[in-house]
Order: C-alpha cells, then structure tokens, then sequence
C-alpha cells in the first residue's frame, strides 16, 4: 500500500481522453466527459442509436431499422462518432492506445447488459491479414476479448475471416458499403463449432450504415450460427 501510495503520488491518475489528472485511474475528466456523446435513455433495439422519447421499456426500432432487412437481432453503441469519443476511437485504432481498451471495455459491458445472454459467444470483425501486418492488432478484438472477460463468456477472435482485402467504406453510400463487402466475409472453416446453433455477439468498433456488421452477421448464418446481435463502441448517427 505504501509502495501504491508513493506511485500515485509520483504518477497521479490522468483522464484517458486529454491527459488531466483525475480521481480514478482510467476515467474521463469533466470536460472530457462532457465531448463525449454516451448513448443512453431510449435507443434503437436493432442498432443502439438514439431515439426521442422517453425509454418505457419496451423494444423500439429507428426508420432505418424498419427499412433496412438487418441480419441480426438485436445491438448497441456505446457513444456517436463525435467528439471526444471520435478523438479516442481513432486514438485505439491508429495511434496505438491500447491504454484505451480497459475503460471501453467497460463502456461496451454497460451499453450491451441489455443484450447479453448466457452461452453466447463473442467475435470482433476481422481485418484482412494484411491490413493487420500493418496496423499489428486489430482494435475491435482487443475489445471484444476485453468484454468478453468482463462478462465472463466465450470469446473466438478469429471465428470470421476477411477473404479478400477491401476499399475503404470511407465516401461510400449504402448501396455502395454493401457491394464493396460483398462475399468478403466468412467463418473460419476450423471454428464454426464454436457458433453453431449458438447465439453470436459481432464486436466493431464503429458501425456506419451497418454492411459491415450485416455482412459479418450473414457470415454467421451461414456457417449455422442460431443467432447474431451486434455491438459497436461508436455509432455514426444521423443529426437529428
């Protein structure tokens, strides 16, 4: 205890997102705290954006949920792509915070308690190898793996494969996002005992229009998953 007391002393706890010092280790300053749009209150069951009114209880499904036949059940998001929280999801992505990966992880355990379920399994969205030989670990299983832990279920970092490499979804529409991840997706031929028939929680990090996560879910199907629901830190949301 002295020895911890000293170290605090030495190196007192810093905001994750600036740097401040704060009260508790990996916790967010006031300000901080205040640019980061957390999603709460009433929000879309199939997607995790946020929806107006007030939350009664029951599932409610944003226009786009309606419109669009998604593959999956039921998903959240932590925060909207804005801000701060954009700061420190580009932070863990490409500058190699990997500090940052305790705090969202339980962010992430917050926002999903709604839509976890005992037996399930968790898998992040791959990226292809040689996007990973780049970026040397990919940030969505760092995540995935993290909450996996904290919930205390399976965890398969490498249940999907990315078959071929992608352009950036960056600038794309809808349409486009879905054509450019057509058949990129599948489950790895050595681990789809670990879905079959069982109910698959998809990690991201971002969702945007959501093909990357539906042609993730389709994957999932496919290889005999009983069901799939799908987890982002960060939601692109439309402003309202």
């Amino acid at each position: 205890m002295a020895i911890e007391s000293v170290l605090r002393a030495i190196f007192p706890p810093s905001c994750v997102g600036c740097g401040a010092q704060v009260a508790s280790d990996f916790g967010l300053c006031g300000d901080c705290r205040r640019e980061t749009a957390f999603i709460g209150g009433l929000v879309c069951d199939r997607c995790g954006t946020p929806l107006a009114g007030e939350d009664e209880g029951r599932p409610e499904v944003c226009d786009d949920c309606l419109s669009l036949a998604r593959p999956w059940a039921r998903g959240r998001a932590v925060l909207l792509y804005k801000g701060r929280g954009r700061d420190m999801v580009l932070a863990l992505k490409h500058a190699d915070r990997l500090d940052l990966v305790r705090p969202m992880a339980g962010w992430l355990a917050r926002a999903a308690a709604p839509i976890l379920e005992p037996g399930m399994v968790l898998a992040p969205v791959p990226l292809h190898w040689r996007r990973l030989l780049r970026r040397r670990y990919n940030q969505s299983a760092l995540l995935s793996r993290a909450l996996a832990r904290a919930a205390e279920l399976d965890h398969c970092p490498d249940l999907l494969v990315r078959q071929r490499a992608t352009a950036s979804q960056d600038g794309k529409g809808r349409d486009e996002r879905h054509a450019n991840l057509a058949g990129a997706l599948a489950a790895h031929p050595r681990r789809r005992h670990h879905l079959l028939g069982r109910h698959v929680l998809l990690v991201d990090d971002v969702m945007t229009s959501g093909a990357t996560l539906a042609a993730a879910a389709d994957a999932c199907l496919a290889a005999g998953a009983g069901q799939v629901s799908v987890l982002a830190l960060a939601r692109v949301a439309k402003d309202a």
